[in-house]
């Protein structure tokens, strides 16, 4: 006679709040996207101020989207979330050094990206 053990999972609270966190920003990843790779004058003018060409407007959106993609499939969701960090300290330094404008919202996006990245460290 055969036994059949079932295991269940127990999905903890913690591990949901990350997968709300990640898809959270993973919209809004999308979101700036969007507007990037679309076309949208506001973009065209800001990436034109910037100096370094509209192809760099199509490199930051194509890397947003990816990153928002990734962090949505569990083998890449550390590496996308690492990617966006990197992404965020561009758009920072960007906005503080030839923009002159606050930092505060890439800041805040790299903060969640680090956290990500932190939480999804592989366990030991």
């Amino acid at each position: 006679m055969s036994t059949t053990v079932t295991t269940r999972r127990t999905v903890r609270p913690r591990t949901v709040a990350l997968w709300v966190v990640q898809a959270v920003l993973a919209v809004l990843f999308v979101m700036a996207a969007v507007p990037k790779l679309t076309g949208d004058p506001l973009m065209v003018d800001m990436f034109a101020e910037i100096g370094a060409g509209q192809w760099l407007r199509y490199v930051v959106g194509t890397l947003e989207l990816a990153g928002a993609i990734g962090l949505l499939i569990p083998r890449l969701c550390r590496l996308a979330a690492l990617g966006l960090v990197g992404l965020m300290v561009g758009a920072s330094a960007t906005n503080v050094f030839l923009f002159g404008a606050s930092p505060a919202i890439p800041l805040g996006y790299l903060a969640v990206a680090a956290a990500v990245v932190w939480f999804r460290r592989p366990a030991r």
